[in-house]
């Protein structure tokens, strides 16, 4: 299953942008409202959850500067990213496009489906907002 964000321009230089999706506390600030946890585990990993949804606990597993940052399952039981695509556009202006990717079974993708392409949807119009 592939999950695309729409484009969001930020009104940051690449590499502001970069730095900021690196630091993994700074996720809080781009959750959905209906955020019921968030919590640091380390510098690579943190857990949340969304009201009525199970703990998902998301560990960074890649990065290149100012272009890209990979974050995925920490635990076993779902096998995802999440990928952070960063292109300049100008001095002052980054677009940043979100990917989610994972393998499900048919019943299981139909289920999520619409929860992740809200919490996607959400954390790309949160972004915005740096």
């Amino acid at each position: 299953m592939h999950i695309e964000s729409p484009k969001k321009t930020v009104s940051k230089n690449k590499q502001e942008v970069f730095e900021f999706l690196s630091d993994i506390k700074n996720f809080e600030r781009l959750m959905p409202d209906n955020i019921s946890k968030f919590e640091v585990l380390n510098e690579d990993t943190f857990i949340f959850a969304l009201k009525g949804m199970p703990e998902i606990t998301l560990k960074r597993k890649e990065q290149i500067p100012h272009e890209k940052i990979v974050l995925g399952a920490a635990e076993g039981k779902l096998d995802f990213t999440l990928t952070a695509d960063i292109q300049e556009l100008s001095e002052n202006s980054t677009e940043v496009t979100l990917h989610f990717n994972g393998e499900f079974n048919a019943m299981m993708a139909m289920m999520i489906k619409n929860p992740i392409t809200n919490f996607i949807g959400a954390l790309s119009e949160n972004l915005g907002k740096i």
